[in-house]
């Protein structure tokens, strides 16, 4: 086993004593594993593995997570810069609001704010984060403002939103009491800088969660495509819509994964002449959007009626290829 990494954490008891554990990256014959070992009255714990496997970027992204849940927990490491610290959040007031915000949401405010922002997003046919995200919710929820003034103070809630839902928000806040008044200054004051630093990592720990689970769903979609699973199947392995997993086929082929084998099982069924009127259209109209396609190959009467959500999942597949050979044709 080849030791390529070593460190050793600190962590401050009530008592004066510190608790000490050791963080290892080891390699043996292209396995990598993480290992965290902790001591306790001088007796070391059962090691507890973070990660063992062949990829080296999930192997660091289990090391980035694990280190900012430990540094959470208290734990700091005697080499710092453990999760590339570049920028001084200690005078940030942005994220002064947004630590504030999410310790201080109401709740009953933040369920009708998500509520609406839910509606909205069907309304419109678009993502609800492109709304307003959760941790712009968080802040209202806490600060409740009452005036469109107070409003733009939330960090991200700029004109555009305040033209948007502006007033849709403040029919909401204005029936919650405001507890602290605006302007906000006042925030500085009530975070101290350890608080301020466990919420910094437990976001950086949410955000090395979600990098981990999104690449093991890349890894169980390429899995599936080498298996000969369909669309369908993948979707029920991997729980989510369809529109979801052909998003994320979508960003594989941008990726430069060969996805010809899961694109040939789920044209089979289409007869080559719509397979040839579609990519004629392509090459005409373009491929950025899919509906000016859908209307060239089958008309404005003639879509409708039919499963758009297949047709579009088809039109899809065949932009894949389509841009797979336009590239090839490039080099």
């Amino acid at each position: 086993m080849n030791f390529v990494f070593l460190n050793t954490f600190e962590r401050q008891l009530g008592d004066s004593r510190v608790r000490c554990a050791y963080l290892s990256i080891c390699e043996r014959e292209g396995i990598w594993a993480v290992q965290w070992t902790e001591e306790e009255d001088m007796q070391q714990k059962p090691v507890e593995t973070w990660y063992e496997g062949p990829s080296w970027e999930e192997m660091l992204m289990a090391f980035r997570h694990g280190v900012a849940g430990r540094m959470v927990q208290g734990y700091t490491p005697v080499i710092d810069g453990m999760l590339d610290e570049r920028r001084a959040y200690a005078g940030s007031k942005v994220s002064l609001l947004q630590c504030y915000g999410e310790m201080h949401a109401d709740k009953e405010l933040f369920d009708e704010l998500r509520e609406w922002r839910r509606a909205r997003a069907a309304a419109e046919k678009k993502s609800a984060y492109l709304i307003a995200n959760n941790r712009m919710l968080w802040m209202i929820s806490a600060f409740v403002p009452h005036t469109a003034e107070e409003l733009m103070q939330i960090p991200g809630w700029g004109e555009a939103k305040q033209s948007a839902y502006g007033a849709e928000v403040l029919k909401l806040t204005v029936k919650y009491e405001q507890r602290k008044p605006f302007p906000l200054d006042w925030v500085a004051d009530e975070i101290d800088a350890d608080t301020l630093s466990a919420w910094r990592y437990r976001q950086k720990q949410s955000k090395f969660k979600q990098q981990m689970d999104r690449h093991q769903e890349k890894r169980r979609i390429l899995e599936g495509i080498r298996e000969g699973s369909t669309l369908d199947e993948l979707a029920a392995k991997l729980d989510i819509p369809r529109r979801e997993l052909m998003e994320r086929i979508e960003q594989l082929e941008r990726e430069g994964y060969d996805l010809e084998p899961l694109v040939a099982r789920e044209l089979a069924g289409m007869p080559e002449e719509e397979q040839r009127q579609v990519w004629e259209a392509l090459g005409s109209i373009g491929d950025r959007y899919l509906k000016p396609v859908l209307h060239r190959v089958y008309g404005e009467e003639g879509a409708a009626g039919k499963p758009l959500d297949i047709m579009y999942d088809r039109l899809r597949l065949i932009r894949i290829r389509f841009r797979r050979e336009g590239k090839e044709e490039a080099i």
